[in-house]
């Protein structure tokens, strides 16, 4: 059974500090689960367990507690209360049966403390260590925590990411299986189907691209940015007018050269496109314009949603930020930064007056067609 005398943080006081603290020492005897001492409780004194040992814990939450540790035999506890003259911030309950506690009150310690150089500087350690413990715990808890939360917001971004082209795909299906459909609908819808896996595939290339924290290498191609905006435009607009949304070109794209990835840059169109019509379930318009200057191409994309609050519009860009979405985890943008940033180019979000969200990319070009 352990002692004062041969306690972790009372050992070591000379002869006369530990016979006073000894004479003002208390035992007490606990069976396990008997609380030594409540939450919001007097600091009265501090214990030193002899036998058996102590659990200390606090309030977390309605009906909930956090465990910060277990004080084994040979150890203090209680300690801070007495320090700082506050009430206890934490509950101390018997875990062991039988468990035996020394109760030194708290006067006869402050003395031993003025008195003792040494107890002191052994308080100042004994506490130093515990916060450092419980600090430990703490941060082990909250990396757990975000871990589990980013799992979840990665898989829901997944989800919603994957629920376009799969509603496609379905309806799709079911129009080739209608018995008035013509050879030609078939083929069509064929077609259609084999684009949408084709997006599937890429978009988890995208997030394994993503989840590799490098940017991946990619081929860049000579491409007129005319001919290729105007399929993708109008492939994607396909795709969208069953939910009652236009897309529209405002101004035409020019005929500039640029060098990318054509897989990578549609994914950023369907991006903001379907980012846009998530926030028109009620139908609306999309408009692109276009302007080519000082060898870069910059391309607007504009809905008649209920645009974005300039307190959120600086970070959207950010891993997880989101806005105007039930479900949506901004990851789609983050991936729309790291296309355009590895095409050499920059994306942004403006506002104006009486006008839906605007996001923006610019991309060099080489030259005119």
């Amino acid at each position: 059974m352990a002692t004062l005398a041969n306690s972790k943080l009372l050992g070591d006081l000379s002869p006369e500090v530990l016979a006073a603290l000894q004479a003002a020492a208390m035992e007490r005897r606990c069976a396990a689960g008997q609380v030594i001492f409540h939450e919001g409780d007097v600091g009265d004194g501090v214990y030193v367990v002899q036998e058996g040992c102590v659990e200390i814990s606090g309030a977390s939450g309605p009906g909930r507690r956090h465990v910060y540790g277990l004080v084994q035999a040979g150890e203090l506890f209680g300690e801070m209360a007495v320090i700082n003259d506050q009430p206890r911030s934490a509950t101390a309950t018997a875990k062991a049966d039988p468990t035996a506690v020394v109760f030194i009150p708290r006067a006869a310690m402050l003395a031993g403390v003025r008195r003792s150089p040494e107890l002191a500087l052994a308080l100042l350690r004994e506490i130093s260590q515990r916060l450092r413990r419980i600090n430990h715990v703490h941060l082990t808890e909250m990396l757990q925590t975000e871990r589990l939360a980013i799992v979840g917001r990665f898989a829901r971004s997944i989800i919603h990411d994957l629920k376009n082209p799969l509603n496609i795909i379905g309806l799709t299906a079911e129009i080739v299986g209608m018995d008035s459909a013509t050879p030609e609908m078939r083929q069509q819808a064929q077609q259609r189907i084999r684009r949408q896996i084709e997006r599937i595939s890429d978009l988890i290339g995208e997030i394994l691209d993503f989840t590799q924290g490098t940017p991946s290498a990619f081929e860049h191609t000579p491409v007129n940015f005319a001919t290729f905006m105007e399929k993708a435009v109008n492939e994607i607009g396909s795709e969208i007018e069953v939910k009652g949304i236009t897309l529209a070109f405002e101004t035409p794209p020019p005929p500039v050269v640029v060098q990318l990835n054509p897989k990578r840059l549609r994914r950023v169109l369907q991006n903001l496109i379907h980012n846009a019509t998530d926030v028109m379930p009620d139908g609306g318009l999309i408009r692109l314009r276009f302007e080519a200057k000082d060898r870069e191409v910059v391309t607007e994309i504009e809905d008649t949603g209920p645009g974005i609050p300039p307190e959120v519009a600086g970070r959207l860009f950010q891993t997880f930020a989101t806005h105007g979405k039930a479900h949506g985890t901004g990851l789609g943008l983050s991936i729309c930064k790291r296309i355009i940033e590895d095409h050499g180019g920059q994306i942004w979000t403006r506002a104006e007056p009486g006008c839906g969200a605007i996001f923006a990319f610019k991309l060099p070009f080489t030259r005119r067609v």
